[in-house]
């Protein structure tokens, strides 16, 4: 991915992203996209998009490990996201779910993670502390919550599934309000025209009905127009 696409990706919301992939992949039928609705920590912020950093988390009870084997595997993972792939985006399946109670995403583990140059996370976990999360980095979460109870990662770097968004570590991800994709190795090379040109083709539409005179004989018009653009 090039600078030039990872702009255009982060200007663009899922929607648009998915259908760009339909379009160049020249079919319907794109499927690898979280399939519930989700909580945005930031909807008014930019889409999510990066290589994806993954890890399992659980937190309904406390771990059976000795402690000091759970702490070793927390240092773990902070490094191993602190030197991942850029740009890259947490992806984190909560074990507990469906009955998750316990929030890994707080004030302190999203400034962190910001910190280490991580540009956000997508989970079916919970969050918290909202209104006390540092700006830049979106929370798309399963749940909202007050407590982090027996928190803990159990393991990280191996696939994950979100929501029936199935992950590899270093998949790219775009990720906003509406949920989270995983981008096509394949269609990376023609997404930016994709996106492009499907921005421009709905056009054909969006602008002839925003006219105080738009009727349907405008709107075959337009259609027509559009339905061409798009062959």
């Amino acid at each position: 991915m090039n600078d030039a696409l990872l702009n255009v990706l982060r200007s663009v919301d899922t929607p648009t992203v998915c259908n760009a992939i339909e379009a160049a992949q020249g079919k319907r039928g794109f499927n690898n996209f979280t399939k519930a609705t989700m909580v945005a920590s930031a909807p008014e912020e930019k889409s999510v998009v990066g290589y994806a950093l993954t890890a399992k988390i659980a937190a309904t009870s406390a771990p059976e490990e000795p402690a000091e084997i759970v702490k070793e595997r927390r240092m773990a993972y902070y490094k191993y996201m602190a030197e991942g792939q850029r740009p890259s985006v947490a992806v984190i399946e909560d074990c507990d779910f469906p009955n998750c109670v316990g929030a890994f995403w707080g004030e302190i583990n999203t400034t962190v993670h910001k910190g280490f140059g991580v540009s956000g996370v997508v989970t079916n976990g919970v969050v918290r502390d909202l209104g006390d999360l540092p700006t830049g980095f979106p929370v798309i979460a399963g749940s909202i919550g007050p407590s982090h109870a027996f928190v803990h990662v159990r393991e990280f770097g191996k696939p994950v599934s979100v929501f029936g968004l199935a992950v590899e570590e270093g998949d790219l991800v775009h990720a906003d309000r509406h949920g989270a994709l995983v981008i096509p190795s394949l269609v990376i090379p023609s997404l930016q025209h994709a996106i492009e040109k499907l921005i421009a083709t709905e056009r054909l539409v969006l602008d002839p009905a925003s006219k105080p005179d738009f009727d349907f004989e405008a709107f075959a018009k337009a259609w027509a127009a559009f339905e061409a653009a798009r062959t």
